[in-house]
């Protein structure tokens, strides 16, 4: 007796897409096996995000075809993705926030004006679907209550309660501890062997590693390659991306810290509407160190960035810089880059450019008074051009050209612009969150390299990211901060669950 085999679960055939003169995917072709993990990887712009768009219904191609389940479709709308039983967690959460699970489960698929008869088919539903994956949420719990991990659970199960076969994951670890992250992925081993068919965008290759069968790459719009995961390793599929070797391993050697540089003493913070964000923070950052800050977005880290580069006012403590007290004239952007503190923000388009002005301006912003840039009271357009010719040749920023609007630049390229105007200053000490966010495996690479090359020069940085494999590469120390308090310090070699513990909110003792 013969089984048949089972007809694709998805198949995109020569998928081409135009965004105007940019060629986003090239004639791509690709097949997903039902009941595998199937990842896609590839650099910023390789075109992940637009095949994924097509593939749900947010973009059309401008030629090729779809099949589903071996027949061919046309998905026009989300909704019709949905309908066909394609389901999408995307990177940043579609909840609301103030609704319960239960009540975001149903949003959008009601099915009628009565909804105490919704609500208790949906709870039936819900205690089947927990049942049988393991996603244990309460069902009347606020969502703003909830830790992120268990938001990410609720993304699931409404793909679920939706009747999702093939379930896509758009960078699902990115806002998740380690402890979360693990969890995450016995959740998908549990759907795989449900029979659900899952597609896991991410740029983590250890994450590829660990839990696909499958990868596929892309580069520059083009699928370049489709491997079994067992057969390939992370320093095949980076070459891939990149098109040339990616050296993985960062090259650190230990060096002792110099004379403190940046001291926080009892440093707290409390918002217009009266909630705590910083509490009684002490630490110091030396010379010649790199001081890292872990924890999962949203418990401080991005006040504490704010409020030391001078964009917010403490509410009470004293920040030391050189061992001389800042008053509260001193903390203010100007004169922290005045006294040689260089700030890179999280948010590079909000925070850190003008996407409108041309990167010639963008590499001056905040420095633009210096006599370099001027001739007489006006700016010198000669000099703020060549200036940023050599910042672009330094930093690799592509393409080398000043003149051309910031916003048209790719993410990991408008990050370098960042870095070389801050660091090609030679701050004494450089303030810079989340380095690499969004960010390329070469531009990666690059960009901690030069954060090492500064540390090398005897310079002080605090490092605040939520990757944790970053900060534990690039650190020397690593202080962890939950709900807005250092819960702890690690050194780079402590085990990843314990940082893990530490950035859920759980002590050394209590895990003890």
């Amino acid at each position: 007796m013969t089984h048949e085999k089972r007809p694709a679960a998805i198949e995109l055939r020569g998928i081409d897409k135009h965004f105007g003169a940019v060629h986003a995917n090239k004639d791509v072709s690709l097949t997903i096996e039902p009941g595998t993990i199937h990842g896609l990887i590839g650099e910023n712009g390789a075109g992940k995000s637009t095949l994924m768009s097509i593939l749900y219904g947010f973009y059309q191609a401008d030629r090729g075809s779809i099949l589903v389940d071996g027949k061919e479709v046309q998905i026009r709308s989300p909704a019709q993705a949905i309908a066909l039983g394609i389901g999408m967690v995307h990177q940043h959460f579609m909840l609301v926030e103030n609704f319960t699970v239960l009540e975001n489960l149903v949003l959008g698929a009601e099915g009628g004006a009565v909804l105490n008869r919704c609500f208790a088919s949906a709870r039936m539903s819900l205690d089947t679907l927990k049942r049988e994956y393991g996603l244990n949420v309460p069902a009347n719990a606020l969502i703003s209550d909830l830790p992120v991990g268990l938001q990410q659970r609720v993304e699931i199960l409404k793909a679920l309660y939706r009747g999702a076969e093939v379930l896509i994951l758009d960078e699902p670890t990115g806002v998740l501890t380690p402890g979360e992250a693990g969890h995450l992925f016995v959740v998908l081993r549990k759907l795989k062997e449900q029979g659900k068919t899952i597609l896991l965008i991410t740029h983590k290759l250890r994450e590829i590693m660990a839990v696909t069968d499958v990868v596929s790459v892309m580069r520059k719009g083009a699928l370049i390659d489709t491997l079994e995961t067992h057969s390939t390793t992370p320093a095949r599929l980076a070459e891939l991306m990149v098109g040339r070797n990616v050296n993985l391993k960062l090259a650190k050697a230990k060096r002792a810290a110099g004379a403190p540089l940046l001291e926080v003493r009892d440093l707290s913070l409390v918002d217009p509407s009266g909630v705590a964000r910083l509490k009684a923070l002490n630490f110091i950052v030396h010379e010649g160190e790199i001081l890292g800050l872990a924890g999962v977005a949203g418990n401080g880290q991005s006040e504490l960035l704010e409020v030391l580069s001078g964009m917010r006012r403490p509410t009470s403590g004293e920040i030391l810089l050189r061992g001389k007290p800042l008053s509260d004239a001193d903390l203010n952007p100007r004169s922290m880059r005045m006294s040689s503190v260089a700030h890179v923000p999280e948010d590079r388009q909000r925070l850190g450019l003008v996407m409108s002005f041309p990167a010639s301006e963008n590499a001056i912003l905040g420095y633009h008074d210096d006599k370099v840039y001027a001739n007489g009271v006006l700016l010198d357009r000669a000099a703020i051009i060549a200036d940023a010719r050599v910042k672009m040749r330094n930093f690799d920023v592509r393409p080398p050209e000043p003149l051309l609007r910031a916003s048209l630049f790719s993410g990991g390229n408008q990050q370098k612009l960042i870095l070389a105007r801050e660091i090609e200053h030679d701050p004494d000490l450089l303030i810079i969150g989340q380095p690499t966010r969004g960010v390329d495996i070469g531009a990666i690479e690059f960009i901690h390299r030069r954060l090492v090359e500064l540390r090398d020069r005897g310079k002080a940085i605090l490092l605040i990211s939520v990757e944790l494999d970053e900060i534990r590469s690039l650190s020397d120390r690593i202080l962890v901060m939950f709900d807005g308090a250092i819960a702890g310090e690690c050194s780079p070699d402590t085990p990843e669950t314990e940082i893990g513990l530490l950035m859920a909110g759980i002590s050394r003792e209590k895990a003890a």
